[in-house]
């Protein structure tokens, strides 16, 4: 908790925002971002006593009277303010890191990461404890922001956590009891300046676990494994394809010998979501939540908003919605969740990853609209792979030219395999774009 500092609040948006508010009491703040923003929000903090600047300069506005950075975890440390936060030997945290140290003793505190699969996972364990009865709260990377109800939490609560590696950079003291681990695969390397580093911030997740708290790790995963060789944590795993605490056998989930659900009562399709239903239950079930409560949130549960979300069908056309896709392994999973054929939507920003991973989940893609600073790269990769491919400046347009093209029994899939930030500001935006394009056809 803090108290008579000099607080820096670097980036506004809902963290900073939170982050602001939950401090401004008791500390003097300045919030700083580099687009305008909301004036409402602007004016709540100003009456809070917090100052907000609007700069392209953050660096003019630092000094050595700050004690504590609040960065937002979408900016790297190799921007120059946040150089400068540590070359004045200022601790930099985040929202979530800022939040925990105001989080009452008791608390019961399940965190979700990975490269694919954190949402779902996170949704289903929240669902799954809210069914048994139990007093549950949901945040970190999912929703409302962890500074806005830390202070609504109290002795004895759940709290469930989706956490991104990029707010991992920056959480020192934030402890869970139970850390699920989906798996690991190629993201983010140029966030992280390559791949080895993005590892080892996944595995902060584990930060200080002791051999009383649990990890849960997919065991099909060998990177997962490998990186979790050493952590102080109790380890449990679960697989799709041996025998582990929680595993898949004749159709059905099994929870230390007992079967819990037959997968034809699982709504959400796809291996994937076998994984993350495994996942939600190894967790879940260190709470004691009953088969009942498990099987109700599975059998019931659609999924995820952007995450392979089913949009509607015209003329005998499926469209689908899988925005979060925002790297190939992600895409690959949406492509092999298909049968019929695929007018595959690809593009966004470039961060130099290849696409070659994607051909073996290609055979049933019969057109590619390619759009983004990608375009070029992926327009070379089809004409490689032998896939037409048309190319457009924005996603409205590849969306059209793939309305257009489309015939009864095909599916319309956008799944970028890139993040959005060469056009978005996130990728919900990009979604609901293509979401609303798709609606504009409908009523035509």
């Amino acid at each position: 908790m803090l108290k008579g500092k000099k607080v820096f609040v670097l980036g506004m948006a809902r963290s900073g925002f939170e982050a602001a508010r939950l401090i401004a009491k008791d500390n003097t703040v300045l919030v700083t971002d580099m687009k305008e923003q909301d004036p409402e929000q602007v004016k709540i903090l100003e009456d809070l006593g917090v100052k907000v600047v609007i700069s392209d300069d953050p660096v003019s506005l630092l000094d050595d009277t700050y004690d504590i950075m609040v960065k937002n975890p979408g900016i790297k440390y190799s921007t120059p303010v946040v150089v400068k936060a540590k070359e004045l030997g200022m601790e930099v945290i985040n929202e979530v890191e800022l939040a925990y140290g105001y989080l009452c003793e008791g608390t019961h505190i399940i965190g979700v990461t990975g490269s694919n699969g954190k949402t779902t996972t996170v949704t289903l364990i929240y669902n799954m404890m809210k069914e048994e009865g139990l007093p549950t709260h949901l945040g970190g990377n999912i929703g409302t922001p962890f500074s806005n109800f830390v202070k609504d939490i109290k002795p004895g609560d759940y709290l469930v956590m989706e956490i991104s590696d990029h707010q991992l950079c920056d959480m020192y003291k934030f402890k869970t009891n139970v850390s699920v681990l989906t798996n690991i695969y190629d993201a983010h390397a140029d966030f992280h300046d390559g791949h080895d580093k993005y590892v080892l911030t996944k595995k902060k997740i584990f930060n200080n676990h002791t051999k009383d708290d649990i990890a849960i790790i997919n065991y099909d995963n060998k990177e997962a494994v490998d990186m979790s060789s050493d952590i102080n944590s109790k380890k449990e795993y679960f697989s799709k394809d041996s025998k582990q605490c929680v595993y898949l056998k004749d159709n059905a989930i099994y929870y230390r010998d007992e079967k819990v659900i037959d997968t034809k009562d699982i709504r959400l399709k796809g291996i994937h979501n076998l994984e993350n239903a495994m996942a939600a239950i190894a967790a879940v079930k260190v709470y004691n939540v009953s088969n009942e409560s498990i099987f109700k949130v599975l059998n019931t549960f659609g999924g995820v908003e952007h995450r392979i979300e089913y949009v509607t069908t015209i003329d005998g056309v499926d469209y689908y919605n899988d925005s979060k896709a925002t790297n190939c392994e992600s895409t690959k999973t949406a492509l092999n969740s298909f049968e019929q054929p695929i007018l595959l939507i690809l593009g966004g920003l470039d961060r130099g990853h290849s696409f070659e991973d994607l051909t073996d989940s290609m055979k049933n893609v019969t057109y590619v609209a390619c759009f983004g600073e990608t375009k070029a790269r992926i327009k070379e990769y089809c004409d490689k792979i032998g896939i037409d491919c048309g190319v457009f400046d924005n996603l409205v347009s590849a969306t059209t030219a793939c309305y257009e093209k489309a015939q009864k029994g095909d599916v319309v899939l956008l799944s970028p395999a890139c993040a959005s930030w060469d056009q978005y500001e996130k990728f919900e935006d990009r979604g609901n774009e293509f979401k609303e394009t798709v609606k504009s056809f409908k009523e035509a």
